[in-house]
C-alpha cells in the first residue's frame, strides 16, 4: 500500500489497545456486520425518514460524537488538511455523501433483499477503479475468491432455489443502489491516495464535509414535503446509524484496506447478505435452512481464498 497511510502507533500489543487494529479480517468483519444492519434499518424507516435527511443525520451525528476523541489529532493535522483540501472534499463527497444518499434512497423502493442481493457485487466495482486509477489487475486467486463468495450470496439470498433467483425484479431504487456501489468502488480504491493523517481526523474530515455537502439537499428534501416521523424507532434509528456503520463502520474499513489493499478487502462485502440472513434468523425467528450453511461454507471459502497471498 501507498507510503502515505497513517500506521497507528507502534507499542506492545499485550499493554495497548491496538492489537486489535492490526487485524484486519476481524475489522473487515465487522464492517460488514453493521452495514448488514444499515441495510436492513433503511428499508424499515424507509417512509419515516427521507433519505437525504438520514444521511445528513446519520453524518452530522457520528461527527458530533467522534469530535471530542478527534480534536487534537485534527489540530495537529491542520496544515495536511488545508494543503489536501481538494482530494479530502472528493472523498467525502463520494465516500460519504453519495454513496450512503443513493443507497439510502434505493432503499426507499427496493426491497432489502434486493439491496443485499445488488451489495455482492461490489467486489467488482472495486476491482474496476482499481484498475481504471492504478492499472491494479485482480490476481486469478483474487478472482476465484470473489466468483466463490458471490455463489455463497446468491444461495443465501435465493434460499438455494434457482426460480427465485430469476423472478428478482428491479426497479429505480435498484439502480440508485448500483450507483451508490460505483462510488463505492471508487472510494474504497482510491483511498490509498490518502493524504498521511491520524485516522481519527481523517475520519472526521470525512464525515464533517459529507453532512456540511449534503445541507443544500437536504434543505430541498425538506423544501419539497418530505418530513421526518419522530418516534422510539425512528430516535434507536437514528443512534444505530449514527455509532455502529458510520463511525465504527468507516473506522474499520478505512483500516482494514490499509492493511490489506482493496482488492483484497473487497470480497468481504460478501459477509453483508450473511450477517443479514443471521440477523433475520435471530431477531425475525426465521428458521434456519441447508441453503443457509452451504451458503456461509461458500463464502467464508471464496474470502479465505481471495485473501490469501
Amino acid at each position: 500500500m501507498s507510503g502515505a497511510h497513517v500506521r497507528f502507533p507502534v507499542q506492545s500489543r499485550r499493554d495497548s489497545g491496538y492489537w486489535f487494529f492490526d487485524q484486519p479480517y476481524l475489522l473487515l468483519a465487522l464492517t460488514s456486520l453493521f452495514w448488514a444492519g444499515n441495510t436492513v434499518l433503511g428499508r424499515f424507516v424507509a417512509g419515516h425518514v427521507p433519505p437525504i435527511t438520514l444521511a445528513f443525520i446519520r453524518w452530522s451525528g457520528a461527527t458530533l460524537i467522534l469530535l471530542p476523541f478527534a480534536a487534537r489529532p485534527l489540530l495537529r493535522d491542520w496544515p495536511i488538511i488545508r494543503k489536501h483540501a481538494a482530494m479530502l472534499t472528493l472523498i467525502a463527497f463520494i465516500g460519504f455523501s453519495v454513496y450512503n444518499t443513493m443507497a439510502y434512497y434505493g432503499l426507499q423502493y427496493t426491497t432489502a433483499i434486493n439491496g443485499l442481493l445488488l451489495q455482492s457485487v461490489g467486489p467488482l466495482f472495486v476491482a474496476m477503479w482499481t484498475f481504471a486509477l492504478f492499472g491494479e489487475r485482480l490476481t486469478l486467486r483474487q478472482t476465484c475468491g470473489i466468483c466463490v463468495s458471490l455463489t455463497g450470496v446468491l444461495v443465501i439470498i435465493c434460499h438455494g432455489s434457482l426460480d427465485v433467483l430469476l423472478t428478482i425484479k428491479f426497479n429505480r431504487g435498484d439502480v440508485c443502489f448500483v450507483i451508490a456501489l460505483v462510488t463505492y468502488g471508487f472510494y474504497a480504491a482510491y483511498l490509498r491516495k490518502r493524504p498521511a493523517m491520524h485516522p481519527l481526523s481523517f475520519l472526521a474530515v470525512g464525515m464533517g464535509l459529507g453532512a456540511a455537502l449534503l445541507i443544500p439537499a437536504v434543505v430541498w428534501e425538506i423544501a419539497g414535503g418530505r418530513k421526518v416521523i419522530f418516534d422510539a424507532e425512528t430516535l434507536a434509528s437514528f443512534a444505530f446509524v449514527c455509532i455502529f456503520p458510520s463511525l465504527l463502520g468507516y473506522l474499520f474499513l478505512n483500516r482494514g484496506i490499509e492493511l490489506i489493499g482493496a482488492n483484497r478487502a473487497a470480497p468481504f462485502i460478501h459477509l453483508v447478505p450473511v450477517f443479514g440472513s443471521v440477523l433475520a434468523i435471530v431477531l425475525l425467528g426465521e428458521r434456519f435452512e441447508l441453503f443457509h450453511a452451504v451458503g456461509y461454507a461458500l463464502v467464508f471459502a471464496g474470502i479465505t481464498i481471495a485473501t490469501r497471498k
